[in-house]
């Protein structure tokens, strides 16, 4: 890889507030971030991080304080003043261009790109600049085409081959693999080492923050609450700065065995590709019964994110069924309603919402064609405004949505209250089959307990629940039966109670 321009740099806020009209989402928060150090940046959902580091960044204009680089202050007025500072960030919400290769996306964010490439030159630049990165990315491949896990390497990718000095991680191992997350971290924290790189992580997974950085801050409610080196705190003592005096819910205990009798789900002999044609799975036999989790584990781009857009009807698959509830389905509305089918993609906000659309419009989505607030009950022509509005905040109420109307846009909510919103909209009314993708991606702690709560509940209620996740831990904990793809195939199976760790990331990194 190739050095950095110069050596690390340092930045520290004096005062840093942002509001937003009446609601302050900062509030005289100072930090400081010394140079060649790997920070953690803690809180919950709505506790002001991205909104700290989007100023930093020049995302946002701060209402007030000042930002200094190396001491001296500096005023960002956007991302490409704070590139030219070297400050880079990899955003929780992807960046990359769809419609470009992942070798276009890096080129074209050079600000010394020219107007006519050598593309001949540009190739052999970046394929000795891949060859000392820790993971491998086709760069020939549009974005479009890339799964979650493949497009955040590509951006934390970018950063480096951009020689950021400082660089923000914004949730950045949520859809790598525990190997692949602690080669990148392991990568950024040796270059912290040898002083050519300083990194403020934001994170709720605290065994990246007590393995990797080195000191750490946390935000409540826009406002510094503590902070200090990494070791003085432990796990606790930084859960108890995130969520003041309130208590965790645990995780709900499974309640009984799997329903062996009643099979949910089944799919058969199911050959499918992507929109690009390239990307192929070839699934023979899956099962769910009801009271089930069977968690998908696998390495992002392993044919799971094909597999789930079958399952929700966004590719038709070439050969093979789909059955759920004895008959056959192709993810229709009509279908998922008749048989009581829910699905909640890896992408909510894009692949489950209208963004434009008021909270209490997309909460009714499910039930909005329907006299009453039954989605099984008579159709109706009308649309009962009062009742979508009451239903509404009952959700908004029952589910701790964090919004300021709702009539509010939903693209104006935070991720993690997208997802409790999607949640509440799915989950509301009785199910029988719950497909998840990836459904804690980049959420806090307390909403990553609330959110698994919930889907055990469903599994203890009688749902079969097929839980495809990138995340390995959230597979062993939540599922009563795993199975592992690779390559587009169901490569190995095993109940949940005789699972072990290294053989399962044996059959995901494809040593069978």
């Amino acid at each position: 890889m190739p050095p950095a321009a110069a050596g690390a740099v340092g930045v520290e806020t004096i005062g840093m507030t942002k509001r937003f009209g009446a609601f302050a989402a900062l509030d005289d928060v100072s930090m400081r971030i010394q140079p060649g150090g790997f920070h953690a940046l803690l809180g919950e959902n709505g506790a002001g991080k991205s909104t700290f580091v989007k100023c930093v960044m020049g995302f946002y204009a701060p209402t007030a304080g000042t930002v200094l680089i190396d001491g001296r202050e500096a005023e960002i007025t956007n991302p490409k003043g704070a590139q030219s500072r070297g400050l880079g960030m990899v955003y929780q919400h992807f960046t990359l261009v769809p419609s470009l290769t992942g070798a276009e996306n890096l080129v074209i964010s050079r600000a010394d790109a020219p107007a006519i490439l050598d593309w001949k030159a540009e190739r052999a630049a970046l394929a000795a600049f891949m060859a000392g990165m820790p993971f491998r990315l086709n760069l020939d491949r549009p974005v479009a085409e890339l799964a979650a896990g493949e497009k955040q390497k590509l951006e934390i990718v970018k950063q480096l081959y951009l020689k950021a000095r400082f660089l923000i991680l914004d949730e950045p191992t949520s859809v790598l693999t525990p190997g692949e997350a602690e080669e990148v971290l392991g990568l950024l924290r040796a270059m912290t080492d040898r002083g050519a790189l300083t990194v403020l992580m934001i994170s709720h997974k605290f065994r990246e923050v007590e393995t990797f950085a080195r000191t750490l801050s946390v935000l409540r409610r826009g406002r510094l609450v503590g902070g200090g080196a990494v070791g003085a705190l432990s796990p606790g003592d930084m859960a108890a700065l995130m969520i003041g005096e309130r208590a965790v819910r645990p995780i709900t205990t499974r309640i009984g065995e799997p329903d062996t009798a009643r099979e949910i789900l089944r799919v058969e002999d199911l050959d499918a590709t992507d929109g690009s044609g390239l990307r192929r799975i070839a699934i023979t036999d899956l099962r769910v019964r009801a009271r089930e989790i069977l968690g998908i584990a696998g390495v992002s781009g392993n044919g799971q994110k094909e597999l789930a857009d079958v399952l929700g009807g966004r590719i038709r698959a070439s050969r093979g069924r789909v059955i759920v509830a004895g008959k056959p389905y192709s993810g229709l509305r009509a279908q998922s309603r008749a048989r009581r089918v829910r699905f909640i993609p890896e992408e909510p906000l894009r692949e489950a919402c209208a963004p434009q659309m008021s909270v209490a419009e997309n909460l009714a989505f499910r039930a909005f064609d329907r006299r009453g607030e039954d989605p099984s009950g008579p159709p109706t022509l009308w649309l009962d405004r009062r009742a979508m509005t009451r239903r509404a905040k009952e959700l908004i109420d029952r589910f701790k949505v964090k919004t300021a109307s709702s009539e509010a846009p939903i693209a104006t909510l935070s991720g993690g209250n997208v997802q409790r919103a999607v949640l509440a909209r799915e989950l509301t009314d009785p199910v029988d089959l719950l497909i998840v993708v990836n459904p804690c991606f980049g959420l806090d702690f307390a909403a990553v307990a609330e959110i698994r709560t919930r889907i055990v509940a469903a599994r203890n209620g009688g749902a079969a629940v097929l839980l495809i996740s990138e995340d390995l831990d959230e597979i062993l904990e939540l599922s009563d039966r795993i199975a592992v793809m690779s390559d587009g195939r169901i490569v190995y199976e095993t109940p949940a109670a005789a699972a072990e760790v290294s053989t399962i990331g044996r059959h995901m990194a494809g040593h069978l």
